[in-house]
């Protein structure tokens, strides 16, 4: 797929760019339709069981375009709801996606652009690379789930100071704080991601997509509901053919060969 979204399919997964470098990967309307069609095609995609996103030029993300659907005008305040609904449909999309999805952040991640970083899975990021709360250098409050994953993340006084404040965080501090999962050096940052994307694509994927369902439930639920959640996925887990596989490897002592989903 060209134009403002690239996808590469490769070996077991899909390698999925956002490309507007000269607006530095900004979102407007039509990356947002070009995005969701490429997860749409992941996800429908037997064979693609993981996928790898990033940003293309300088920086990840610089959140949404200052366009015209979002300017003051004399004649009023833009109507925001429209444009908010895209990016929660976004967020959406992206932790309904059921198998990994890994995020190389290889610059800038502001705004709109640093909370869908933390919508993903696991999260790698170049030594160079920061992460903005850059609404209140607008008037505006965090969209696109990030006041939701950032207390969760790094704690509430954190989050509420990111916030407020605005200032940027450097990849080593958020791997120090736990907002992602680790922070390598620039020309490694790429090739990090792949292998993490090439081994993840060989690993039991319905097993990891119940994870998902279990720590995304885990937010809301009391501990008594949880290990009540956790019973069932596990007994899901077990009637599928990785867990067979997953045990008669182990017995064998070899490597298991997962087929991912259910056939």
């Amino acid at each position: 797929m060209d134009g403002v979204i690239r996808t590469e399919r490769r070996a077991g997964w899909r390698l999925i760019t956002l490309h507007r470098p000269d607006k530095l990967n900004a979102f407007n309307g039509a990356m947002h339709a070009a995005f969701a069609a490429a997860l749409a095609e992941a996800a429908a995609d037997p064979d693609c069981r993981a996928v790898l996103l990033t940003g293309a030029g300088r920086g990840f993300c610089a959140g949404q375009e200052l366009g015209p659907a979002v300017m003051p005008t004399e004649a009023g305040p833009p109507d925001l709801a429209p444009v908010v609904e895209q990016y929660n449909a976004m967020i959406r999309r992206v932790r309904a996606l059921e198998m990994p999805v890994i995020c190389a952040v290889n610059g800038v991640a502001a705004g709109a652009g640093a909370n869908l970083v933390l919508a993903c899975d696991i999260v790698l990021a170049a030594r160079s690379a920061k992460f903005i709360q850059a609404f209140s250098r607008i008037g505006l409050v965090p969209d696109s789930g990030g006041t939701f994953f950032l207390p969760r993340l790094v704690g509430e006084a954190r989050a509420r100071a990111l916030a407020m404040l605005g200032e940027p965080v450097s990849a080593e501090q958020a791997e120090n704080w736990g907002m992602i999962w680790k922070a390598v050096a620039d020309e490694e940052l790429m090739p990090a991601a792949e292998a993490m994307a090439a081994h993840l694509a060989t690993q039991p994927t319905e097993a990891l997509w119940l994870m998902k369902r279990a720590f995304d439930a885990s937010a809301g639920n009391t501990l008594e509901a949880q290990l009540d959640l956790e019973r069932d996925l596990q007994q899901e887990a077990g009637r599928g053919p990785d867990y067979a596989e997953g045990v008669k490897a182990f017995l064998e002592k070899r490597a298991p060969v997962f087929l991912g989903r259910r056939r």
